[in-house]
C-alpha cells in the first residue's frame, strides 16, 4: 500500500500540470482561435473608423440630443472608481428596484415625461416599454424597432431629413432574430447614430 509520502509528489505534479493546462494553455489557445476566426468579437466588438474608436457595439452609450436615437435607461456609475492614471472608470449593475416599489414607479414616470416632451408628435401614443425601463445589465446597446420608430419624427425634424431616409438607416442596423427563430428584432443605437453622423457607412 502506497504511503502518503509517496503519493504527495505525484499529486503536486498533477496539480501543477492541471494549473498550466487550464490556466495558461487553454486560455491562450481559445483566445488565439477567437482572434483568428472572430477577431472583431474577441477584441470587444469595438467600432473603429479611420483609426478612431467610437465604442463597442455591445455596450450602450447615452444620447440625449434631439437629433439622435435614444437608448434604454442606463444604470451607470462614473463617480466611484478611478484607475492608476486618474481616469474615471464606469461600471453598471442590474437594478434591484421592485416593481411594487415607489422608487421604480417614480423613475419610470420621470422617464415617461421626458420621452413625451421630446416627442410631441407622438402625443397620445403608447411609449414602447424599453424606452422607459432599463435592461438587466444597465448597458443594453439595443432597443426594439417599435422604440426606434417612435423617435423617427423627432430625429427627422432635427436633422432635416425625411422619415423614410431615417427608416432606411435604422433598418440597416436592425438585427433579426437569432437563426430566424430565437429572440426579437433589435436596433443598435450606437451604430444608427454613427451612421446618421456619416461616420459609419
Amino acid at each position: 500500500m502506497k504511503t502518503l509520502k509517496a503519493v504527495v509528489p505525484r499529486m503536486l505534479v498533477f496539480f501543477i500540470l492541471l494549473m498550466v493546462i487550464t490556466g495558461l494553455v487553454y486560455p491562450l489557445v481559445v483566445t488565439g482561435i477567437s482572434k483568428v476566426f472572430f477577431n472583431d468579437k474577441a477584441t470587444g466588438s469595438i467600432i473603429e473608423i479611420d483609426g478612431k474608436k467610437y465604442g463597442s457595439s455591445l455596450l450602450a452609450q447615452e444620447f440625449t440630443s434631439d437629433d439622435y436615437l435614444w437608448g434604454r435607461i442606463m444604470n451607470l456609475d462614473t463617480g466611484t472608481y478611478q484607475n492608476e492614471e486618474g481616469e474615471t472608470l464606469a461600471y453598471s449593475w442590474a437594478s434591484n428596484k421592485t416593481p411594487a416599489g415607489e422608487e421604480l414607479e417614480s423613475m419610470i414616470a420621470e422617464r415617461v415625461e421626458k420621452i413625451r416632451r421630446a416627442n410631441p408628435d407622438r402625443e397620445g401614443e403608447a411609449i414602447p416599454v424599453d424606452l422607459v425601463t432599463s435592461s438587466g445589465s444597465g448597458l443594453d446597446p439595443h432597443i426594439s424597432p417599435a422604440a426606434a420608430e417612435y423617435q423617427i419624427p423627432r430625429i427627422a425634424k432635427a436633422r432635416g431629413i425625411t422619415e423614410d431616409e431615417l427608416r432606411a438607416v435604422i433598418d440597416r442596423y436592425t438585427d433579426g432574430k437569432f437563426l430566424g427563430i430565437f429572440g426579437e428584432k433589435r436596433v443598435n443605437v450606437l451604430e444608427v447614430n454613427l451612421a446618421l453622423d456619416g461616420i459609419l457607412k
